[in-house]
């Protein structure tokens, strides 16, 4: 039987991890933290072009998530209403702006970026 799908994945699917990657400083962020969050194997980061374009692998795969973790730069929300458009409710939603990154006035630094990511890895 098998209990893993060979994608750092358990039985019950991945822990998707989904973020802003907007032009604003807090979508770097958000971006960047997203991927230490993959590379530290605490979910893994997942496109979220692919739920806007409607891509059926990347449709497929997030309906198969364990959970899915929505991090947005700013109050705007594109990422959380993106998946929502798609049909997909998030498990968790992190605003960078909630934990005191400002829009235009915030530099995705290697300690942001671990804040964040610490942040959002007791969400998931």
């Amino acid at each position: 039987m098998q209990t893993g799908c060979g994608c750092t994945c358990s039985s019950a699917g991945p822990k998707l991890i989904f973020a802003c990657s907007g032009c604003a400083d807090v979508g770097e962020l958000a971006d960047q933290a997203a991927r230490k969050l993959t590379r530290d194997g605490a979910g893994k980061m997942f496109c979220l072009s692919g739920i806007g374009g409607r891509v059926s692998a990347i449709l497929k795969s997030t309906e198969a998530a364990q959970s899915i973790l929505a991090i947005d730069g700013c109050p705007l929300d594109c990422t959380k209403k993106t998946l929502e458009l798609a049909g997909f409710t998030p498990t968790q939603h992190l605003r960078l702006n909630e934990l005191g990154f400002v829009k235009g006035n915030t530099e995705a630094s290697t300690e942001a970026v671990a804040k964040v990511a610490e942040h959002a890895q007791r969400l998931l």
